[in-house]
């Protein structure tokens, strides 16, 4: 089950300007403020800069898609033709998340929180 497009992660190549940035956009400080991430959450969004995500192949803004069992929902991205970019990872705290391209080059991200 998809719980909604909850998060967009943005790949940067240069962290304290994207942090200016989205801090003047969203008019908030940010949740999470590490060197190998940063998170904004404003309005029920979950905005976060990833200063590796060129190195990961993100060409652009991805859209996570908030899912109850992201294993699943990722097979079925897969038989249905998507091509994998990033396997399932815990990347914290049993948050998992997985991206894949569409026919199209499209991305789309699969993200699980250990509470689903």
């Amino acid at each position: 089950m998809t719980a909604g497009l909850q998060t967009i992660i943005y790949p940067v190549k240069d962290l304290e300007k994207a942090k200016a940035v989205f801090a003047a956009l969203l008019g908030v400080e940010p949740y999470a403020d590490e060197p190998y991430y940063v998170g904004y959450k404003a309005e029920g969004q979950d905005v976060g800069l990833d200063p590796n995500g060129h190195a990961k192949g993100l060409t652009g803004p991805v859209p996570y898609w908030h899912v109850t069992d992201l294993r699943e929902r990722l097979a079925a991205l897969l038989e249905a033709g998507a091509e994998l970019l990033q396997d399932a990872q815990d990347v914290g705290g049993g948050r998992l998340i997985a991206s894949v391209k569409d026919a199209d080059g499209n991305l789309v991200g699969l993200l699980q929180d250990p509470s689903a």
